[in-house]
């Protein structure tokens, strides 16, 4: 049954619009968004409908012209806009530059969010701390560079070296900024008004942050006890960024936001944090039709769904845009709204995710992850010194605004050392987890979940020495590492604690094998450590994207170390992925897989990603789709009254022998349908005090399907047997 408790905060969004009826989707939660001089009236009006209300504002960009143009402190700060190489300001607007994260500009954002601790909101979201990697010759880079660095500011474009150093700055900037905003207003929250606030970082991942090539704290941010959680920022916009597998580039929405997903909930494994995956039933791109739209946003929907150590989730940002507003059609023709159909499922989703914190959590196959190491530095070598200068303004954002124009430029795109090590496995039906590399040090248990693990320091590289002492001893107690490398990455140049201050390894692979007792010169390709395995695989990981044949390689590497890790029988390749979550079965079939079979589940189901809630005893998955089903023979009581699905809020339920009576909430303009298990075929149905006329009964799975119009105040329910 649904959780009906708003405090625990499982679904909400955000919205910049007033309250309007339409957009009423009934949440726990809703995050207002902007600080203007209308935000007292919206977060009254949306409190006035039950919401907790948080509150959500952009720290890199927004709406920020009267601090630029000196009427806050009679000081121009146009010097403080990101710029590149050529000089140019980089801008999510007109007006709207992304800004280098100065003290004064933190102060300035510090007392505007006050506003928002007057207006008695109970978190506060501080949105995408980003800092791209063209940016970094603005004068306020070149004086924050000289504080910290000691030195003269050198252009970031100078050499590895400097490109290295200057992300790591722009790293440090915007988590000075969050740690001093955060800090100061729960100070303020607690001495002004004894109250505790809470604060979150809304980020996209960091495998989009390095595909995109933009710089932000990502795990720094876990260095912030004022810091209390995160929302994933992961939607078709980020997900469908192409990629290379077994060297054909496309789209590849759902293992894209499957990885993306796995990633940041690394942010609080292990952690009291919180933190929400976002999905997005559009897009910011506006120029994509609404099958698009679906198709796409089912993948990300379900990718989420196979990380269950996860159950918060913002279910979507702008509301407005997507019940309001229209979009081109199939055929080109003019623009539509969006179709009913939808409208009524993404309901449905929205209000089943309310329901997916289960005991009952079980893999179809192999349960043992294999990880693949992710580290924040991958951030700071996204600017080779041979790319083009006009292609340092090449920005990718996900709209189209701005396209890439060289080769060169849409490889860096790609990332394929990245994805050349995830792909083969995840491809093969092999769960696959991006790991914090950076959390090694964090938290000494960090790695028990884990039997095999893939590193490679040709795309990243690790903050610290130690982090290699905490790898040593997961291998000698009986872990399983596969290191890829073959050392050409320029950037094992930059200057950093492996080839500075005494020490002279040629890059940081060098150590790890030292700390490990490998010979290199031994010119073998696997070690026995202790109780664990290393195996070296001497290529470049993008290797393994471009081909059929590589790809396979990287499997049976992979394979063959875990043979010898005695985990052999945790192999099995299969073209799906499927986990059961409680009564929730989640399901994607991949294409470009071992088979082109279809997934096949026998049983009685509801499913959950149609608006009739249709009751199916086979669902068949084929390649390239996914599903999301309620499986009715799972629950204990089957002879008890039961919502097993709605596109409305249930409330107010009332179970007696014979008696079912509950209150359906909804937007206006989306069609409520409910799904109920009953006893027994009823003898009378009441809605809003009438007879219902639309409904129907199904004697296999003992089921009610109403159908009603939807109503923010709710519409009222009674069923008699």
């Amino acid at each position: 049954m649904y959780s009906t408790n708003r405090s625990e905060e499982k679904t909400g969004f955000q919205e910049s619009a007033p309250y309007q009826p339409t957009i009423d989707l009934q949440t726990d939660f809703v995050m207002v968004y902007g600080i203007d001089d209308s935000m007292p009236k919206r977060i009254k009006e949306w409190k006035q409908r039950g919401y907790v209300i948080h509150l959500m504002t952009g720290v890199a960009w927004g709406e920020y012209q009267h601090y630029l143009y000196g009427k806050v402190d009679g000081q121009n700060h146009w010097d403080e806009a990101q710029k590149n190489r050529m000089g140019e300001i980089i801008s999510h607007g007109e007006d709207v530059p992304y800004m280098v994260p100065t003290i004064s500009y933190t102060n300035f954002l510090t007392q505007r969010i006050k506003k928002a601790v007057d207006a008695g909101v109970e978190a506060i979201h501080l949105e995408e701390p980003e800092f791209w990697v063209e940016g970094g010759y603005s004068e306020a880079f070149k004086r924050e560079w000289q504080i910290y660095y000691k030195e003269p500011w050198i252009p970031p474009h100078a050499s590895v070296d400097a490109q290295y150093r200057a992300s790591k700055l722009k790293a440090f900037l915007y988590k000075r900024c969050l740690d001093r905003l955060c800090t100061e207003l729960k100070d303020y929250a607690l001495t002004t008004y004894n109250r505790e606030i809470r604060f979150y970082v809304p980020t996209h991942s960091l495998i989009n942050y390095t595909q995109w090539r933009i710089i932000s704290p990502q795990s720094q941010l876990l260095d912030l006890p004022t810091v209390d959680g995160y929302i994933a920022q992961v939607w078709t916009g980020t997900a469908r960024t192409p990629n290379v597998y077994k060297g054909i580039t496309k789209e590849r929405t759902f293992e894209t936001a499957y990885l993306e997903y796995g990633i940041m909930q690394e942010l609080t494994r292990g952690t009291d944090r919180r933190i929400w995956f976002l999905h997005d039933p559009i897009e910011d791109n506006p120029n994509y039709d609404w099958d698009d739209y679906k198709t796409n946003y089912i993948k990300t929907l379900t990718a989420s769904l196979f990380h269950p150590n996860v159950c918060h989730y913002e279910i979507s940002p702008w509301p407005n845009r997507i019940f309001n507003k229209s979009y081109p059609k199939k055929d080109g023709n003019g623009k539509e709204s969006i179709p009913e159909s939808y409208a009524t499922s993404l309901l449905v989703i929205m209000n089943s995710l309310r329901d997916l914190q289960q005991d009952v959590v079980e893999w179809d196959g192999n349960a043992d992850t294999i990880g693949v190491f992710l580290s924040d530095t991958a951030m700071f070598q996204r600017n080779p010194l041979d790319i083009p200068t006009e292609d340092e303004a090449q920005r990718y954002d996900g709209t189209e605004k701005e396209m890439l124009k060289s080769d060169k430029s849409k490889e860096l795109l790609h990332w394929s050392d990245f994805y050349g090590l995830t792909l083969p496995l995840l491809k093969s039906g092999i769960p696959v987890r991006p790991v914090q590399l950076d959390n090694v040090r964090r938290f000494p248990s960090y790695l028990e979940p884990y039997h095999t693990l893939i590193l490679s320091y040709e795309f990243m590289k690790p903050e610290s020495p130690d982090i290699h002492l905490g790898l040593s001893k997961w291998v000698q107690d009986g872990g399983c590492l596969i290191y890829v490398g073959d050392g050409s990455d320029t950037y094992h140049q930059a200057k950093d604690w492996w080839n500075t201050n005494e020490k002279t390894y040629a890059n940081p692979a060098a150590h790890l094998f030292e700390v490990l007792g490998i010979d290199p010169q031994a010119k073998q390709d696997m070690y026995q450590i202790g109780e664990g395995i290393v195996h070296i695989l001497p290529k470049s990981p993008k290797e393994f994207a471009q081909s059929a044949q590589l790809a396979e390689q990287l499997k049976e590497t992979v394979k063959r170390t875990k043979a010898a890790g005695k985990q052999a029988d945790q192999w099995k390749e299969k073209n799906y992925l499927s986990l059961r979550r409680g009564p929730y079965i989640i399901s994607a079939v991949m294409d470009e897989s071992v088979s082109e079979e279809p997934l096949q589940l026998d049983g009685l189901y509801v499913n959950l990603l149609e608006a009739g809630l249709a009751i199916q005893e086979k669902v068949r998955v084929f390649p390239g789709e996914q599903s999301f089903i309620y499986d009715l023979n799972a629950q204990q009581e089957k002879h008890a009254f039961e919502i097993i699905a709605a596109s409305s809020r249930i409330e107010a339920s009332e179970r007696k022998s014979y008696d079912f009576s509950f209150l359906a909430k909804g937007p206006l303009n989306v069609p409520g349908v409910c799904r109920i298990r009953c006893p027994q075929k009823p003898k009378e149905i009441s809605l809003a005090g009438q007879q219902a006329k639309n409904l129907e009964w199904d004697a296999r799975s003992h089921t009610l399907l109403l159908h009603y119009d939807n109503h923010p105040d709710g519409v009222r329910c009674h069923i008699k047997l």
